[in-house]
Order: C-alpha cells, then sequence, then structure tokens
C-alpha cells in the first residue's frame, strides 16, 4: 500500500481509537499534534485526556490561576467536568505559567538596599534562557536579525552587544528592533526552539537620529537615544557592532516576560510631613557607577543627601555628592576611561568616554530617578581653587528627570583619574509631584 493510501486510512480510524493513540503522547507532544490537522485540533482537546495529565503533574496543589473573567464564579476542577472542550488544556497550561510566573516572581522580590532593584535579574533571565535578539531594516527592505554575541550585568544596568561583520552601512538604515527572545529546551533533539519574542524597543532612524561621542583610528561611535550605542568603520560606513544598554536593569529587562513587570514605580508615594519644613529635600541615597561594555570604572554609593530651600536656583534641586573642597571624598577611578570594542579580527577601544548609571533613591529608599547613557570627557581650564596640578575634565549629563556633572582630574604619575566633583540636579516639579509641596 503506497504512503498516501496509509494516510487515508489512519484518518479513517474511529476516534475512540485515535484518542487512544494520543493518550500516549506527552504534552508538548500533544500540542503539537494538534496543529496538523482540523481534526487532530479536535481529538487533542479532549477534555479526559488532559484531566488525567493535569492530575497526573499537578494533583491536588495549592496553586490556582486565575480565571479569564475575575467577574464569574470560580468552577474547582472537580465540578468543571461539564465545561465546553479544551476546558481542561486550558486549565492544564494557566497553571504551568502560573507556577513558573510565580517560581521567578519570588526571586525578584528580594530587593537590593543599595538600588531599590531586584537583586537577581540576571539569574533569573539566564534561568529562563532569555536572549536578545536584534533586528536592523535597511531602506532597500532587507532585514537582518542577529543573535546577541556577550551580555554583562551590572547592579542597576546590563549591556548587551552583537558584533557581525554583515550589518548594512549606517546611513542606509530605516530602523532597528530590539526583541527579548526566550528559549526552550527539547531534550530529545539536544536543541533550542523560540518559545516567544517580545519586542523591547523600535527604534525609527528618520525621527530619532543619533549622535556622535567618540572615535579611535578604526571605529567612531555613535548613541542612538534611548539606549543604542554603534559602532560604525570610519572608512567604510559599515557598522561592526552594535550595543544595548538599560535605563533601570530591572524594569527594562522584565519586558522580556509578555504581561508581567516584576519591577514599577512604587503606587504609594511618601507620607507628607508637614512638621518637617524641608520634606523631599533631604535623605536621598545614590547608587552611582561609570562602567563602559564590559567593567566597572568607578562604583560608589552615597547616603543622606540632601538640599536646603536656599539652594533651589532655576529649578533645580541641588544635591552635592562629591565636593571639590573635600579632598577625603575623592574617588580614583579604577582604570583608564574608555570604551572597549571587540570584532572577529580586531580589537581597540574608544579614549575618554564610558557610561554612566545611576539610581537615586528617595527617603523611603525607593527608585526616584534611574537613568543610564554615554557621556564624554571633556578637557577644561585648571580651577584656582584646585589642590591637583594635573589637568582637568568634564563629564555632563541631561535628561528631563535630572542632570548629573562631574569634574576630574588626570594624575599623570598615577596614571589615572580622579573624581573630584559630583552634583546632582532633580528638577523641582519632580519632588513636588513626588511628595506633594510646593517648592
Amino acid at each position: 500500500m503506497c504512503p498516501v493510501f496509509r494516510g487515508f486510512f489512519f484518518f479513517r480510524l474511529p476516534s475512540e481509537i485515535l484518542i487512544k493513540i494520543l493518550s500516549y503522547l506527552d504534552s508538548p507532544s500533544l500540542f503539537c499534534v494538534s496543529h496538523v490537522s482540523k481534526l487532530f485540533h479536535r481529538l487533542s482537546s479532549d477534555d479526559v485526556m488532559w484531566q488525567k495529565i493535569y492530575n497526573a503533574e499537578f494533583g491536588k496543589q495549592v496553586w490556582k490561576p486565575k480565571w479569564w473573567d475575575e467577574a464569574a464564579p470560580k468552577v474547582e476542577p472537580a465540578e468543571a467536568e461539564d465545561q465546553s472542550a479544551g476546558h481542561w488544556k486550558k486549565l492544564y497550561f494557566r497553571t504551568v505559567a502560573g507556577q513558573e510566573m510565580s517560581r521567578w516572581r519570588r526571586e525578584l522580590t528580594d530587593i537590593s538596599p543599595y538600588t531599590g532593584l531586584p537583586k537577581h535579574t540576571e539569574r533569573v533571565l539566564r534561568s529562563l534562557n532569555v536572549s536578545w535578539e536584534l533586528t536592523v531594516c535597511d531602506r532597500f527592505g532587507h532585514v537582518k536579525t542577529t543573535e546577541q554575541s556577550r551580555a554583562y550585568f551590572f547592579k542597576s544596568s546590563a549591556i548587551v552587544c552583537w558584533s557581525d561583520g554583515s550589518f548594512p552601512k549606517y546611513h542606509h538604515i530605516s530602523n532597528i528592533q530590539l526583541h527579548g527572545v526566550r528559549k526552550e529546551v527539547r531534550s530529545f533533539l539536544l536543541s533550542f526552539r523560540p518559545a516567544w519574542r517580545s519586542l523591547i524597543l523600535k527604534l525609527d532612524m528618520k525621527t530619532q537620529p543619533g549622535s556622535f561621542f567618540g572615535k579611535d583610528r578604526l571605529i567612531k561611535l555613535m548613541h542612538l537615544p534611548p539606549g543604542f550605542i554603534v559602532g560604525i568603520w570610519r572608512v567604510s560606513d559599515v557598522i561592526d557592532q552594535l550595543f544595548v544598554f538599560t535605563q533601570k536593569q530591572s524594569e527594562e529587562l522584565s519586558l522580556f516576560v509578555p504581561s508581567c513587570s516584576p519591577y514599577s514605580e512604587p503606587a504609594d508615594l511618601p507620607p507628607v510631613d508637614d512638621s518637617d519644613p524641608e520634606f523631599g529635600l533631604h535623605d536621598y541615597t545614590l547608587h552611582f557607577v561609570l562602567h563602559n561594555t564590559g567593567s566597572e570604572i568607578m562604583l560608589g554609593h552615597f547616603r543622606k543627601l540632601s538640599c536646603h530651600t536656599v539652594q533651589i536656583q532655576r529649578g533645580w534641586v541641588e544635591l552635592r555628592v562629591i565636593n571639590r573642597t573635600n579632598l577625603s571624598q575623592h574617588r580614583a577611578m579604577s582604570g583608564n576611561i574608555t570604551m572597549p570594542w571587540k570584532s572577529d579580527a580586531l580589537e581597540g577601544s574608544v579614549e575618554n568616554c564610558c557610561i554612566v548609571s545611576l539610581t537615586l533613591l528617595d527617603e523611603i529608599q525607593k527608585p526616584f530617578w534611574c537613568a543610564s547613557s554615554p557621556v564624554r570627557v571633556t578637557m577644561v581650564k585648571k580651577t584656582p581653587s584646585s589642590d591637583y596640578s594635573g589637568e582637568h575634565f568634564a563629564m555632563d549629563y541631561q535628561n528631563p528627570e535630572g542632570r548629573v556633572k562631574m569634574s576630574l582630574v588626570w594624575l599623570k604619575e598615577q596614571k589615572q583619574f580622579f573624581l573630584i566633583s559630583l552634583v546632582i540636579y532633580v528638577p523641582v516639579f519632580k519632588v513636588n509631584e513626588h511628595f506633594s509641596t510646593e517648592y
């Protein structure tokens, strides 16, 4: 008998026999079979079969998933035999999803006292087999999708790198898309298959042009807000590699899991304190990091930051973190301020640029302002009051949420930078909105 007729013979079998055959499959295989044909879709949704699978895997576990319709009365599994077709199948997959979500969300409830963000974001994402894909589209309709080359996690931010020699020329790009991709292991094939893809960021090059912020002999770096750094070969204008960094590690990376975010801005604002004449102007905590695409240059944690009412000028609340005149507060950098890059054949580093990442906590230790951005080091004239004889530099960053001003000095004999001044500026309207004040 030819294979065609054998197939027709299989489909002519009674439904009872087909269901009996399908009952020997596990849940993933049964789900795949449901996409073969309309007949298999109907048979593989058999409630009796899925009820046995559900009871075998979960039994009488305490956890129960939320029903689609919250207003509808909740029916216990034992009373659900008369439900519509596919009830136990839906219940099974909702239970699987709910248990897994509860597991990793419990791990993200452990909050760092330094950053106000979850401690174990990296571990959770790696255990979920989350990776990052970059899709670059050019104006000719060509689409290039590349998996990440490497990823680096810091306490309040993360860097993901793609290094691929087949990116298009920079001025030909129309848009860039960043996806979070979770892959599941198929043990019987020892391979990975995509489980879902989540669009995190889409950047239109026409409406969001980039800005130059550093170069060496081979490449130049462009910053594409809010979070892309592009390395371009200076001779050919071809992109060699792309970096993306997150402004809040827990908030941005949580978008990889659909319909759920482990971190959000606190719903409960600090209680109004009428007895404090400068409520909202003191007891800030700053977690501050200067880093590049793979290592930390400087890490600092500063408490008890404050600003008096008379210091509010031009709509900014000024928080002096490192005072220029206080030598004991000055911080040495652990290395040169550079942005290293590496391709298949070459490697190098762009001097005098890095990434600043910060988390400012309010007086109840909740994140008040989180930011991350590339910054450049620019030379300035030596200030008369300086106690250092080296060359002086400045690094500044500003967005609508706040501003950072840094002063550095290069000590030639020690061959290292010292951070001698660090000031954070927060808009008055942001303080008034957060603390219900009227400064």
